[in-house]
């Protein structure tokens, strides 16, 4: 799942390498992108590390990370990152998302989320889970576009989202 390159109508979604680092340190580099989650932006050797410690994979030998960046293909530039932690015999996803602010408003995480529950779910994976803050009106509409639906159940004061389960 984690090695396959999946490509939509406008998006490449490449597995995640320490290789791009660098240019995600450019991409994520707002401080806007922390609004609803917290934190700040990495530097590049930051960065570096955190995508080192992704790529080597999870220590639960039951859990698989697998995490893409977002490249789009018409100019040829990384515009942000998806990934899921996959549980449960790979049955349970959750997924996440984060565009760049540079390239957001052009539907780019509606189209790497809804291609990345494409690949997840015929991949064998029967429910798929999010998480939004509840002011994120953008990622809610990322969310639903994928196919998740809100639900009333909630996770550091985030909303979880749902898609599934799905039937093979």
């Amino acid at each position: 799942m984690n090695g396959t390159v999946l490509r939509t109508r406008r998006l490449d979604l490449v597995p995640l390498a320490v290789a791009h680092a660098e240019e995600m340190a450019a991409v994520l580099a707002d401080p806007a992108l922390h609004t609803f989650i917290g934190g700040a932006p990495l530097t590049a050797p930051e960065l570096r590390a955190r995508y080192e410690r992704l790529t080597a994979g999870s220590p639960d030998p039951a859990v698989v990370w697998a995490n893409w960046v977002v490249r789009l293909r018409d100019e040829d530039r990384l515009a942000g990152t998806v990934q899921a932690t996959v549980t449960d015999g790979g049955r349970v996803a959750e997924i996440a998302w984060v565009v760049g602010t540079e390239w957001q408003g052009r539907g780019i995480a509606r189209e790497a989320a809804r291609g990345l529950v494409d690949l997840l779910t015929t991949q064998g994976v029967r429910t798929v889970l999010a998480h939004v803050h509840p002011e994120h009106a953008a990622s809610a509409a990322v969310a639903r576009a994928a196919g998740l639906t809100a639900t009333e159940e909630r996770e550091d004061g985030e909303i979880r989202w749902r898609l599934g389960p799905v039937r093979p």
